[in-house]
Parts: structure tokens; sequence; C-alpha cells
């Protein structure tokens, strides 16, 4: 991989500068904490591109983006743009000689992960995926306690989001685009998940309700799943469930907890944590914490020393591969109503 001589050097750009969140910004600008130079916007909303040129004063726009992999002199570029375009602009991207960092999710499905870690490989290159929750400040607590032994062995994990709620109109609910109704959060839970469960992954089983919304929804019959279920089994004997609804009427407490031999520590929300133990007399002893700011602008920086000082890259695509791979083998086995075995390059 080309190594440059200090952070400055590395010119970024962004493929997307939607609206939503206003995130073409908001990754820009944590790129440009990070040290590094934004020098190019490509979009194909004319409107958009103005806005960039308003909050980046001489950054380059493009309308498409093979003008400006051929125009703008640029390093790394994140593409943030829908899921199921993610793959085809990374090897675009990759092809061109350009770095790539993708928003959550890296791909849709295995194969396409794995065509762009080839391509990466190939060109010595850098791929990761956008997963600024990495650093969210309760799966930091709970990494820390589950290392310091604090409540054992780790036997299983179970994660839960969503509640009863027809899906915007928006293309998140399309699953053709999206992926699926796993594919948002379910990402990050995952995430987070294999950051305690570090183990490699056997196979994976999913279940999935579909039809409930798809009247009601703009995307009718390509609406994502009303819910989707998967679990993945370990070699060590661990296990891991995932649970997204958008029909849950009696939703549990938290979004993911951990349980060990000793004790469970659940995560309330991104930076809310509780652990459940039990004391001397057998009775329940639950304590309960927020465990600070989020720290994501350590992706960015350690994207930024990667490709400056060499730093290990945190977010790795092989990394990023992992959930994608479990969501893509939970698609399969609800289709063939059986577990699927993981593939491992």
């Amino acid at each position: 991989m080309k190594r440059f001589k200090k952070a400055s050097d590395v010119r970024v750009g962004v493929i997307g500068y939607g609206g939503a969140f206003n995130m073409g910004k908001a990754h820009l600008n944590e790129m440009q904490k990070a040290g590094m130079t934004p020098v190019a916007v490509a979009e194909i909303d004319k409107d958009r591109l103005k806005v960039a040129e308003d909050d980046f004063p001489g950054i380059q726009t493009f309308s498409s983006v093979a003008t400006m992999l051929k125009k703008a002199d640029v390093n790394l570029v994140t593409i943030i743009t829908p899921h199921n375009t993610h793959a085809k602009l990374a090897l675009q991207c990759l092809k061109a000689g350009c770095s790539v960092v993708c928003e959550k999710p890296l791909a849709i499905t295995t194969e396409e992960c794995d065509s762009m870690i080839r391509e990466a490989k190939k060109r010595k290159l850098v791929l990761s995926t956008y997963h600024n929750r990495h650093w969210d400040s309760a799966i930091m607590e709970a990494v820390k306690r589950v290392r310091k032994g604090e409540i054992g062995e780790i036997v299983r994990i179970e994660g839960e989001m969503g509640g009863y709620q027809k899906p915007g109109d928006w293309w998140r609910s399309s699953k053709k685009i999206s992926g699926g109704i796993m594919y948002d959060w379910g990402v990050h839970i995952l995430e987070y998940s294999l950051q305690v469960m570090d183990d490699e992954i056997l196979e994976v089983s999913g279940c999935h309700h579909t039809g409930f919304w798809n009247s009601k929804s703009a995307w009718k019959d390509d609406t994502n799943e009303d819910e989707g279920f998967l679990m993945v089994r370990f070699k060590k004997g661990g296990w891991l469930t995932l649970n997204i609804s958008s029909i849950n009427s009696n939703p549990k407490k938290g979004m993911l907890q951990f349980f060990g031999t000793k004790g469970s520590i659940m995560m309330v929300n991104p930076s809310a944590y509780e652990v459940h133990k039990k004391n001397s007399n057998g009775e329940q002893v639950v304590t309960s914490g927020r465990s600070g700011p989020a720290e994501g602008w350590r992706y960015y920086q350690n994207v930024s020393d990667h490709m400056v000082k060499g730093t290990e890259l945190v977010i790795s695509p092989e990394w990023s591969r992992r959930p994608i791979h479990i969501l893509d083998l939970a698609g399969k086995s609800a289709k063939a109503k059986k577990a699927i075995k993981a593939k491992y390059k």
C-alpha cells in the first residue's frame, strides 16, 4: 500500500451528498479533523452539489463518479449511497486506483464483499466500512468488562431492535435496494457482538416473515421483511441471536445483551448499560450507568494513521465482511429452511 508522508497529503472525497442526516458534510468534516484534505464530491443532484460548494469553498464537484475519478486527484473516497450500489461503485473506484470507505454495510452479499476485497488486495489499496459505532461508549464498556472476566465465559448474545411500525416510504424500506430489514441497525448490532464473541462462525440459521406491510407500503412486494431472525453458531460452542422487527408489539428492554457464566451485560442503548449479577446470598444485583460520549472520531483517525504511519486498520475488509456474511447466510437459510455453513477465505 502507498504510504503518505503526512495526513494532509491524503486527498479525500465522497460519492453522495444527499440531504438525509447531511452525511456527506459529516464524513468530510471527520476526514478533515483526522488531518486529511477534502477535495471532491460526486453527486447526481445539482442542488446538493451547490450545498457542497457552500459547505467546502473551493471543493471540486462532479455529476458523475467517472468524471471525478478522471479529473480529481483523489486518494480515498467514501461511498454514501444506497446499499445496492456499494459494490459497483467501490470496484469502479478501486480499479481507478482509489482507496475506498463504504458507509455500512460494506455490500449486500458475500460475493460482492469478496470481489471488493480481491480488487483492493490486488491493487494494494485501502478498503473499509464506516463502522464508527465500533467506538460507541456502551460497547466499549461491555468489551472492557468482558475482557476483565467480570461476567465469566460468554455463552450467548441476544440482540433485538424494532417495534410495531409501518416501514417508511424511503429507499431503506426496499429489499432490493437496502438488502432487507436486517441490513440497517442489524449490521451495527452484529458488529458490536463480534467484538465480544471473538470466535469462528460455523453456521447461520435465518427466519423471515414477509407481506404484512406490503399493501400499505410504497414498495409493495419489494417491501422489506416484516421481521427477520437469525442465529449464529460459533466454533467454541457459543451462539448469537438477532431479531429485527416492524411488527413487534412488545419489544424487550435494551438492544443487546451478553450472557456469561457469572452474569450479563445489557446495552440499553449505545451509551447506557446494565450489569446483572447474583451476590453471595443469591440476590439479583443490577448496576447501571452511562459510559460517556461515543468516540466515533477514532474511525477516520485510524484510517489516516493506517495510510500515513502503517497503523493496523481496525475495521479491515475482512472484519467488514463478517456481518454481511451472516446476513447473507441468514437470507439464504430462510429460503432453504435449513442452516447454512459459513465460508472463510
